[in-house]
């Protein structure tokens, strides 16, 4: 008896094994999510060193004691793949720049009182020892071609006051954010010798270099003649960020801080970079000068004559990396379709580089000729990699990004699908475990900018969604950047009701394909995708069981007169609402308008310091709902900024998208 029970627990054993290894259990899958964000390093701003042989980045781990990401200055030798740190205990690490003969790396790291400031570390080993003293922080840096002085950045001082004189402080107000609690100062251009600190200050006055605020990069960079005489940059009328558009480039000579404009009437350019042998100037800018058009890299003789378009014929809307060695060809960058790429431009003709399924971001050229990148893939975060030369595959450094590691992903795919006239695409992301055949619930979550693009490769947003077994459409709408100039330019002044028709569009082909439950669909998305979230639940009130906007846009008459970029907003919405009868036409477009027909139930969240789109329009949505009757919650994140940028509370954005979602879409 007692060898028969024996026998049968055996057996039992042995069957409940085999159903183990032949039918894994969903509770051993693992599948991203919202806690999985902190685990994920950053990985930014590669720099070759002038012989090729590594590669300089920042890469940043969360640290949730302090709830902030820390950065470490790394080098990645580029044949071995072996990685030193070489800051330790550094705040706020950024802009590592090699000197022009590789022995010594200046970067930009927080002193004592939290401003950033110029640092210098020799290859040779020992601490980085601070250049400057910058009381209102440095913001750009650069070396002299000879590498004994560095020009830098930064904002002037505000005068110290003494007795009542200290209470006197009203400003008068520009075209800034209306968050601003003082008058911004210019930011002017200094240099600073490396063997002993000592500064002068070049240019003075009213006008500044362009100031951007995050997630803007910055507009201008400062680039040393060869012969080190002058500097050429980017200059605005004022440090507003609503006069960024007002910006020119201009040539400062060392010797004298005179300014000299570089093109006959202002322009609004960006990012300009010398090529190596000082006769060419690239430099970005909108086609037909007008803001909200698509971005063109504009190449310029240094001596005199028009600038023509690097790459006429590319109508995808392109940045500029930067010149080859050979002072002929320049790099850009650009989105087409859903996949990003680089393409090599001479001779006004531009030739796409193969990258694979690989997505770059952060781009860096050497003077060999190699060119240093981060990218991601639809299967892997964001690693560094190389290409030894154009024709090269690619070769990745780092292999850092362990949180993935045996976890099952959603799989991606592009969709396209036509939408009067136009043909709109967009990326699909698919539960891990879906089956061919099967209707799952639909989750739209749309990209912001607008001009900006979904893409096919690995993004955390679409990951943690499809986790949750939903179907994920990340729609690319009118506005895009990624289907050419006709597509982008067709969203002025209808900044709502056409995007909206497009994504619908985009629903519609997934229903015809039989891929979606229609009875449970959310929509969902970040600043522009907040502004298409509160447009879709008004003016599509049925379709929805739930909803999520995030920095929602709901009246774009507060954008255009709160929000950081203000009055530069014209150029896309229509001419300033306050002149003649346009008033009309922002209301048309805006989503608070009818938000009174709106029923899906919202999530609402914001930062109260949010220059980019101003909390009150938040506050709006939620009194309109609330007042209608409609299911709501807002959340506020006490920081500044457009999103949250630490760790803890990026995470708790997606915990309470997840948790919103997941009860409304059951069955």
């Amino acid at each position: 008896m007692l060898t028969e029970k024996r026998r049968t627990i055996t057996r039992g054993a042995m069957v409940a094994m085999a159903l183990a290894m032949a039918i894994p259990s969903l509770a051993q899958e693992r599948r991203f999510s919202a806690d999985d964000l902190p685990r994920l390093v950053r990985i930014g701003d590669p720099q070759l060193s002038p012989d090729g042989k590594a590669v300089l980045s920042v890469i940043a781990r969360a640290n949730l004691k302090d709830n902030r990401w820390e950065g470490e200055l790394t080098l990645i030798d580029v044949a071995t793949k072996a990685s030193r740190v070489l800051t330790q205990g550094r705040q706020g690490v950024s802009s590592a720049r090699w000197s022009p003969d590789g022995r010594s790396i200046a970067f930009l790291a927080q002193d004592a009182g939290g401003k950033a400031q110029v640092h210098i570390l020799s290859m040779d080993g020992g601490d980085a020892r601070v250049l400057t003293a910058a009381k209102t922080g440095v913001t750009h840096l650069a070396w002299r071609p000879d590498g004994a002085a560095l020009a830098f950045a930064a904002a002037d001082e505000e005068p110290e006051k003494f007795g009542e004189a200290r209470f006197e402080d009203a400003f008068e107000v520009g075209n800034h954010s209306y968050l601003d609690r003082a008058a911004r100062k210019p930011i002017h251009i200094w240099t600073v010798a490396v063997a002993d600190g000592a500064t002068r200050r070049l240019t003075s006055g009213p006008r500044s270099l362009p100031l951007g605020l995050p997630p803007t990069g910055a507009p201008s960079q400062l680039n040393w003649t060869p012969d080190g005489t002058a500097i050429i940059t980017v200059q605005a009328d004022t440090p507003a960020t609503g006069d960024a558009d007002s910006s020119r480039l201009i040539r400062v000579e060392v010797a004298t801080g005179s300014v000299q404009p570089l093109l006959p009437t202002p322009t609004s350019v960006r990012v300009p970079v010398l090529s190596p042998d000082g006769r060419s100037l690239a430099y970005g800018t909108a086609r037909d000068g007008v803001p909200a058009h698509q971005s063109r890299v504009m190449i310029a003789p240094v001596a005199g004559g028009p600038p023509r378009d690097a790459a006429p014929n590319l109508d995808v809307a392109v940045e500029l990396v930067g010149w080859l060695a050979d002072s002929q060809t320049v790099l850009l960058s650009g989105t087409d379709g859903t996949r990003s790429g680089l393409w090599l431009a001479r001779d006004g003709k531009a030739t796409r580089l193969d990258l694979g399924d690989l997505d770059p971001a952060s781009v860096d050229i050497g003077s060999t000729g190699a060119i240093a990148f981060t990218a991601s893939s639809p299967t892997r975060p964001p690693e560094l990699f190389v290409l030894p030369a154009p024709g090269d595959k690619p070769a990745a450094l780092t292999n850092l990004q362990t949180a993935t590691d045996g976890m099952t992903l959603g799989r991606q795919e592009t969709l396209t699908w036509k939408s009067e006239g136009y043909t709109a695409d967009g990326v699909i992301t698919y539960p891990p475990d879906y089956k061919p055949g099967e209707k799952r619930p639909l989750v739209l979550y749309i990209h912001g900018g607008p001009v900006s693009a979904s893409k096919h490769t690995f993004t955390t947003s679409s990951q943690i969604l499809a986790a949750q077994g939903w179907i994920v459409l990340e729609p690319n709408y009118r506005g895009s950047n990624n289907r050419g100039y006709r597509f982008q330019q067709a969203i002025i002044r209808d900044a709502t009701a056409g995007p909206g028709r497009d994504i619908m569009a985009g629903v519609a082909e997934l229903k015809r394909r039989g891929l979606i439950d229609e009875t449970r669909m959310a929509v969902t998305g970040w600043s522009y995708g907040g502004m298409m979230t509160s447009w879709l639940i008004g003016a599509y009130p049925q379709a929805w069981k739930a909803a999520v906007a995030g920095a929602p846009v709901t009246d774009i008459l507060d954008q255009y007169s709160t929000a950081d970029s203000n009055r530069q907003r014209a150029a896309q919405y229509g001419p300033s609402p306050f002149v003649g009868d346009n008033m009309a036409s922002y209301s048309r477009q805006s989503p608070i308008f009818q938000a009174w027909k709106a029923r899906a139930p919202t999530l609402i969240m914001a930062d109260v310091g949010d220059w980019r789109v101003t909390i009150p329009q938040a506050y709006k949505l939620y009194r309109a709902l609330s007042d209608n009757k409609v299911e709501v919650k807002f959340v506020a994140f006490p920081v500044p900024g457009h999103s949250p940028a630490d760790p803890i509370r990026g995470r708790d954005v997606w915990r309470r998208w997840v948790d919103w979602l997941k009860p409304r879409l059951a069955p």
